[in-house]
């Protein structure tokens, strides 16, 4: 495997005729190295599949098996459409966040630009959805139970919606960068035994922040789909 290092500087160079900042720079390189282990790690699993799973195949089938029976508890069966989205962005946002505890890696998530293409994403595709499900019917969800109250509803109702990518962002955001910059300090001040607890918390936090990005875009999704009266 490249060094990160020696990738951070190949990508930086490649990247200077576009004047990106250095932070930016590390974020698009990360962030396309995640990528790249994931079309990699695919690669592998579905290249010799078994009917018998075992080794890496079964571990995959777990994690996909598990996001997918989430789901479907979450949203109901007419939430399976949905899979290769809310899957995606969960994998990514995980292995995006997991990847800053090793030593030299930066995670994607850590930037903002990063955290705001996916809330981007899971804002549009809400609405997408909610048009090819409603028509224009979907505006009813804007408008509130009372016909009276429509104008007022419709802009409160559409600053509610304006907040959603914003909290997506910033949630997901500050998390990362936080324990970043908490895991650097503590790496300067005794780079040995203090980091290693906060490690592991930082395990505990990249599922636990990858895990809610996920539930909000599907009750978003779901909230989309649903009939307003």
């Amino acid at each position: 495997m490249v060094h990160p290092l020696l990738f951070l500087q190949i990508f930086r160079k490649l990247l200077e005729p576009l004047h990106i900042n250095e932070a930016s720079a590390d974020a698009i390189a990360y962030t396309w190295l995640v990528i790249v282990m994931l079309l990699l790690l695919s690669v592998l699993t579905t290249k010799a599949l078994k009917s018998i799973p075992g080794g890496l195949q079964n571990f995959i089938e777990v994690v996909i098996g598990g996001i997918e029976n989430m789901i479907v508890e979450t949203m109901g069966e007419h939430g399976r459409p949905f899979f290769p989205l809310i899957a995606t962005l969960a994998i990514f946002i995980l292995v995006s966040n997991l990847i800053g505890l090793i030593p030299g890696f930066f995670p994607p998530t850590a930037n903002i630009n990063t955290t705001a293409a996916c809330a981007v994403i899971v804002f549009i595709s809400t609405h997408v959805v909610g048009i090819k499900h409603h028509g224009l019917h979907y505006l009813k969800h804007f408008m509130g139970p009372i016909a009276w109250l429509a104008p007022i509803m419709f802009f409160i109702e559409v600053i509610g919606h304006l907040s959603r990518p914003v909290s997506l962002t910033l949630r997901l955001f500050g998390n990362m960068n936080g324990h970043e910059l908490v895991l650097m300090i503590f790496f300067g001040l005794a780079p040995f035994l203090v980091p290693l607890p906060m490690m592991l918390m930082g395990v505990l936090v990249s599922f636990i922040q990858a895990f809610v990005f996920m539930l909000l875009a599907m009750i978003y999704i779901q909230g989309s789909l649903e009939e307003a009266h």
